[in-house]
């Protein structure tokens, strides 16, 4: 892990397609903002609190509240991962850590790129932590984070989403952190859910924070590569994790069965993606068939599995 010069100013992104973890279009532009109806979290292994995101997309209702989002307290300190989904996210995210403890947030863990995972993170600024990313981090945000603010601005209402933070300590590979007699392992992944992707693994109770390399329930979001991604979840099952946080879905699952479902859909993706492209299929008309059996497995399957179709037929054309 090392620490770089922040990229400045952040450039707009002038695209406007969809990204994972936030749907960008249609959105309405005249709501405010509002208190999500609770916010709660829940001890999954002795100083292990996770609050389970709502399956849902991004609206004043949840306050962008949609992601998985907990802190680990160790002897000394407390790590977050991830901070939140804006900035109201992260401040009731921070008054649940002071609800438990009064130690120091040393570190703010930001796992990758999307809006759910990013914009909670000025809500800790006042506890001056390092906040980390991905050493690929500083790009995707210079290029995506500005849009990203405006388009979840149009959701929850000016100066609701939050800063785009910037990570001040970068993981190249792997890294060790220690809280206090509590070692956290941090690893940078290669393309897979984005470009990029960390997780994290707390040795002492065995737990792992696959963050977006993990969803259950919630249909998965491509944004990396999807070769990749099943790559690295293989990577990740050989870890001596015995349970896993996932991005999305229940607070806690057992490690690695946990992963079972959303290997299944990636190599539906992988295979019946192939057989279009044999088969002549246009990438069109592949949208529309290729994972259909999945549909009734997964909540926002017709929000996301089209664009998933997309980018797997445009990274598996040319193999």
């Amino acid at each position: 892990m090392s620490s770089r010069p922040v990229p400045h100013p952040l450039q707009l992104h002038r695209r406007r397609v969809l990204f994972g973890g936030l749907c960008l279009c249609c959105l309405p532009t005249r709501l405010r903002a509002g208190s999500p109806a609770g916010f709660a979290t829940e001890e999954i292994a002795p100083g292990i609190h996770v609050r389970r995101g709502v399956d849902a997309e991004a609206a004043v209702e949840n306050a962008g509240g949609i992601a998985n989002v907990g802190f680990i307290v160790g002897g000394d300190a407390v790590l977050v991962t991830d901070p939140g989904g804006s900035l109201a996210d992260g401040e009731n995210l921070r008054a649940a850590i002071r609800r438990v403890t009064d130690l120091p947030i040393r570190y703010v863990v930001m796992s990758h790129v999307h809006p759910d995972h990013i914009f909670g993170a000025g809500a800790f600024r006042q506890d001056n932590p390092a906040f980390i990313g991905h050493a690929r981090l500083p790009q995707a945000l210079a290029q995506r984070g500005a849009y990203y603010r405006e388009r979840l601005e149009a959701v929850l209402g000016p100066g609701r989403a939050g800063p785009v933070v910037m990570p001040t300590l970068l993981v190249e590979t792997a890294t060790e952190l220690d809280l206090g007699d509590r070692a956290i392992r941090m690893t940078a992944h290669g393309p897979a859910h984005t470009d990029n992707d960390l997780s994290l693994f707390d040795r002492r109770s065995g737990t792992l924070f696959p963050a977006d390399l993990l969803f259950v329930g919630r249909v998965p979001s491509l944004d990396g590569s999807l070769r990749g991604w099943l790559q690295e979840l293989v990577a990740l099952e050989a870890l001596p994790a015995t349970q896993a946080v996932p991005g999305h879905g229940p607070a806690r699952v057992d490690w690695p069965a946990g992963s079972a479902d959303l290997k299944r859909y990636l190599h539906t993706l992988v295979e019946e993606t192939r057989a279009a492209i044999r088969a002549n299929i246009g990438i069109t008309a592949a949208t529309e068939t290729i994972a259909s059996g999945e549909r009734d497995r997964w909540a926002l399957f017709d929000d996301y599995n089209g664009r998933n179709v997309t980018r797997a037929y445009k990274e598996l054309e040319w193999e």
